[in-house]
């Protein structure tokens, strides 16, 4: 019923792993490799004798295309070899397929990185599965799946969770990647005009590796073509941009971004980032009331942040504020969050 297909090239680092899961699905597997010189493609064919070659022409969805083409079913799952099923009900998840013909099945994707010494994870939910006769991957780089036929897609949510370990690399791996991932969104961008989420992409990019100026620049470009805010990306693109201008201390002009769009305050993240520019902007009353609305909300995209991550900042401003009671009670509403236990050992003395 479902074809598995990825592209792979020098993966041996978490292939093994990686196929060892998607194994237990039962379904076909289809890797397709594009110029590896490890062991990647050794390691595939103990898992599948669907085992491809294709060469490299700077063009993801070339590649992920020509691997749904190999498969034996029109029903495609695509998953990345440094992406690993956590959850999965064989039933259930067909039947999910069953019921959605013609739709984009979206498969939940939790992905951990390091940022500023500090371990963090967000959950998104991502586009992985579709008919091959309807859809195909569009883009040479950050790639989307597309319907061949130009309509409008529908989606659904299918019950696959993922961790997905790409962005957890060392300074110089993610030096080296961000630079090709701009010089190809550069020339998208050239070959086929302007287009908002390959400036979301080129801002992410920046972001990764600190280029925070560089960063604003491409965000702005996006949100001024105002694009449907209905789109899971324009969301996250604007809390980005949020996230950016408090990196580059663009304090009150952060202060426009949480004015401006309503229609994702139902969001913990969004919540979340509203208190941050509130804290920074002096407004500590306000921030601890939009921490607190974070709290309530079940919607999240990054971890903790309608929990331990709002309960730090509130019990850091009542630690300003002289409030050591108060934020005594919100440090160890964290649990054993690192800066919360730090926070608690500053305070004790006054307590």
């Amino acid at each position: 019923m479902i074809s598995v297909c990825m592209i792979i090239k020098n993966e041996e680092k978490f292939l093994e792993r990686c196929l060892r899961e998607v194994k237990k699905t039962g379904w076909e597997i289809v890797a397709v490799d594009t110029g590896s010189t490890d062991k990647s493609v050794e390691i595939a064919k103990k898992y599948t004798d669907k085992v491809y070659f294709f060469e490299w022409v700077n063009d993801f969805s070339a590649a992920r295309n020509f691997s749904s083409e190999k498969a034996e079913n029109d029903i495609v799952l695509m998953i990345d070899a440094d992406e690993f099923i956590t959850g999965f009900d064989k039933k259930k998840v067909e039947e999910q397929i069953s019921k959605n013909k013609g739709k984009v099945g979206c498969i939940y994707r939790k992905n951990s990185y390091m940022q500023n010494g500090e371990m963090m994870s967000e959950i998104e939910s991502i586009s992985r599965i579709y008919d091959r006769r309807l859809y195909e991957f569009k883009g040479k780089i950050h790639e989307q799946v597309e319907r061949k036929d130009g309509k409008k897609k529908e989606f659904y949510d299918v019950e696959i969770y993922t961790d997905h370990i790409g962005y957890d690399e060392n300074e110089i791996d993610k030096a080296k990647k961000a630079e090709r991932n701009i010089k190809m969104l550069l020339k998208e961008i050239e070959d086929n005009g302007d287009d908002p989420y390959m400036y979301y992409q080129l801002g992410k990019s920046c972001y990764m590796i600190k280029e925070y100026e560089k960063a604003l620049e491409y965000f702005a470009k996006g949100i001024s073509m105002t694009p449907d805010p209905q789109l899971e990306y324009v969301q996250n693109m604007v809390e980005c941009y949020g996230y950016t201008l408090i990196n580059c201390e663009e304090y009150e002009a952060a202060m426009q971004i949480i004015d401006m769009y309503d229609i994702f305050a139902k969001s913990a993240d969004y919540m979340f980032l509203a208190g941050l520019v509130l804290m920074n902007n002096g407004k500590l009353k306000e921030a601890i009331e939009e921490f607190e609305k974070a709290k309530k909300c079940k919607k999240y995209r990054g971890v903790g942040v309608n929990s331990y991550l709002a309960d730090y900042n509130i019990g850091v401003i009542y630690e300003c504020m002289g409030n050591i009671k108060k934020a005594e009670k919100h440090y160890k509403l964290c649990g054993d969050y690192k800066r919360a236990e730090e926070g608690l050992k500053r305070i004790k003395r006054l307590l």
